[in-house]
């Protein structure tokens, strides 16, 4: 036992000299992305489906409850990645507009990374929108566009818009996508149509992108209302969870494996999901260029503090509501991230 018990402690020790000379070597960053739980200001907007989330609503949503939340995430942002403020770049779901975000970005934890925003309003029947922050530093934007999720069978059909992002990653073109997928309301396999339409339609842009660019630095993150296995995202998006996999035309997947653990983002009723994933093209993955940043590890940011603590809800994400009581919370689904490195 005792024998055992050494060379476990050597097994540890060994990986953290290990990774502790890979941050020596390498310069690091994150990139995120989290479904920030309806993150909605107080104030009632007019064709937005927002009345709940403000001090008349049913949820009885205050200035008090408003800033709590903005607290409670900046928390939790600012310990994704290694710099100790947040990630250099985030994507985000289940925001209301642009305002939350400048708020939640003046926040005293994540304020020195100097979030700036790239937001577009979405026809979602919610009023929840995606959007992306990054850190001027390390990445600028040159251009960006929302494309909407259409369904020729049902003109009436409103969705999350896709952001697409593109610019520079310290000089180098990169291509970055945020996504929130259409619900499971409904039950999956009658949505199930709606995910994979959304699959057709980034894989579209990713087609595009490689056609032209064949090492083209492009991902997509966001909270797909899908597992890694999924049609939508194995099929439709054409992923794979394993590097020898990897062809030029499919995708890398690095939550597959996570997935096959029983690892996932979220719960419902006593069952792990894995929603929440970044996807890449092989140019992320097979780049043999030491200067240039690629994929190193990704991760499942579930701590502790941002797990109910007691209760039939258990380890689940720590929610801001249950219900239309306030829990003071965080989320129901955990952060990902995913690190890049490069010689320095």
């Amino acid at each position: 036992m005792i024998k055992q018990y050494s060379l476990l402690i050597s097994l540890i020790l060994s990986v953290t000299f290990s990774f502790a000379q890979k941050k020596d070597q390498y310069k690091s960053i994150a990139i995120g992305f989290y479904n920030l739980e309806n993150l909605f200001d107080t104030l009632d907007t007019e064709g937005v489906s927002d009345k709940e989330f403000t001090p008349e609503g049913s949820k009885n949503w205050n200035t008090y409850k408003y800033y709590k939340k903005l607290e409670n995430l900046s928390e939790v942002i600012s310990q994704l990645g290694v710099s100790g403020s947040g990630p250099e770049i985030l994507g985000v779901a289940e925001i209301e507009n642009k305002s939350v975000l400048e708020d939640l970005a003046k926040m005293p934890k994540i304020k020195a990374q100097n979030y700036q925003i790239v937001h577009f309003n979405s026809p979602d029947r919610r009023g929840i929108d995606v959007a992306l922050l990054y850190n001027p530093t390390f990445f600028s934007v040159s251009n960006a566009r929302n494309i909407a999720l259409k369904i020729e069978e049902d003109t009436s059909f409103k969705s999350r818009d896709l952001l697409y992002v593109e610019g520079l990653l310290e000089g180098e073109k990169a291509h970055l996508m945020v996504a929130h997928w259409p619900s499971r309301r409904g039950g999956e396999k009658r949505s199930r149509p709606l995910r994979n339409q959304a699959g057709k339609v980034a894989r579209q842009i990713f087609d595009s992108l490689l056609a032209e660019d064949s090492n083209a630095k492009a991902l997509i993150m966001g909270d797909f209302n899908d597992d890694p296995l999924s049609p939508s995202i194995k099929k439709h998006l054409k992923s794979v969870g394993s590097k020898e996999l990897m062809t030029k035309e499919t995708l890398f997947n690095p939550m597959t494996s996570l997935y096959r653990k029983g690892i996932g983002t979220l719960a419902w009723r006593d069952a792990w999901n894995l929603f929440d994933q970044i996807i890449m093209t092989p140019g992320f993955i097979n780049d043999e260029n030491a200067q240039s940043y690629h994929y190193y590890g990704t991760k499942i940011f579930n701590k502790p503090f941002i797990k109910q603590f007691e209760g039939s809800f258990k380890g689940y994400p720590f929610r801001t509501y249950v219900g239309s009581t306030f829990m003071g919370g965080y989320s129901d689904h955990f952060p990902v991230y995913v690190y890049m490195i490069k010689k320095p």
